[in-house]
């Protein structure tokens, strides 16, 4: 029998967080010694010459140049409110509390939200329009703030979050992204983000350049960016009632044909992170916007091939596997 989204408690006891004093964000103690301010302005020198992906475009987005993500130096958002699709112990109960980014810096030609990646829907917010839509997104009740896409905007981000946490925001974060990521900007969040939520796409990097724009990288910036994400927040840890406090979760699609390399993607995770890494082994994908020009790419996975990749992450040793 194949495992389901229902089946995130198998272990759980060995991930619940150990009882103690109640939960605290990590972002709370670099505010409360003025490092978290300072981290938002390293952040926003970035914006000088950017350098906050790996595509580094070098333009001066503080003087309103572009580069891939073509957004200047202001927040762009589509929509703000809970989500209950995403995995298990991220959801919860009571939803997380997700905020869409407008852009990407990745562009993958198969993107499943194209209108808000690739189009740019959404409405501009200033560093503390977002901390109040942050608040607002507390006070929905939500068990996270779940930054969706946040990478080309870490600097408004960072900078909004310290506007919240002055009017008592206290939610821990989610830092959603595609997995192409600057190790320098990763650093920087070391201390602010509690649950690391990225993508691995690809394990190659034609694969990654054909149909991510150009991004041929990918396999090795993801891979050093998970690295250091896992260093910085360990194996995911869930409370008592089996929602994610702190640590890492990947997501990995599994595309037609073994596309992404699903076979040698979960034997990194077991050989490079832990056994114990939670890992979403994703069946769900579809033909959206530019894909249906792009055989294979032009279908959705069979099941058996979504059984074969869950049979390798399996082989692999993987002890928490989402599907």
């Amino acid at each position: 029998m194949e495992p389901t989204r229902r089946d995130f408690a198998t272990g759980l006891g060995a991930a619940l967080a150990a009882p103690g004093r109640p939960f605290e964000p990590a972002y709370l103690k670099l505010a409360r010694t003025g490092e978290l301010e300072a981290r938002a302005r390293q952040l926003r020198e970035i914006y000088r010459s950017c350098r906050l992906c790996p595509r580094q475009c070098g333009v001066n987005r503080l003087a309103g140049e572009t580069g891939v993500c073509a957004l200047p130096a202001r927040a762009k958002v589509f929509s703000a409110h809970p989500h209950f699709g995403e995995e298990p112990p991220i959801t919860g109960r009571s939803g997380s509390g997700t905020v869409f980014f407008s852009r990407c810096n990745l562009l993958c030609i198969f993107c499943q939200n194209w209108e808000i990646n690739h189009r740019g829907d959404g409405f501009w917010h200033s560093d503390e329009e977002l901390g109040r839509l942050f608040l607002s997104v507390q006070n929905m009740g939500c068990h996270n703030l779940n930054l969706v896409t946040p990478t080309h905007l870490l600097p408004n981000i960072v900078a909004a979050l310290v506007h919240a946490v002055r009017r008592g925001f206290r939610l821990p974060l989610v830092y959603n992204c595609g997995g192409y990521e600057a190790l320098e900007a990763v650093k920087l969040l070391d201390g602010i983000v509690d649950i690391y939520l990225p993508d691995f796409k690809y394990m190659d990097g034609k694969i990654a350049a054909r149909f991510s724009s150009g991004a041929a990288d990918y396999p090795e910036r993801a891979a050093e960016a998970i690295t250091e994400m896992h260093r910085q927040t360990g194996v995911l840890r869930l409370d008592e009632r089996g929602v994610a406090q702190r640590g890492l979760l990947i997501r990995h699609l599994v595309l037609p044909e073994n596309l992404a390399g699903t076979d040698r993607f979960v034997r990194w995770v077991a050989e490079n992170l832990s056994r114990d890494t939670w890992v979403n082994i994703m069946g769900q994908y579809r033909p959206e916007h530019k894909a249906r020009q792009y055989p294979p790419l032009d279908r959705r996975i069979t099941f058996a091939e979504h059984r074969q990749a869950i049979q390798w992450a399996r082989q692999a040793g993987l002890r928490h596997i989402l599907t």
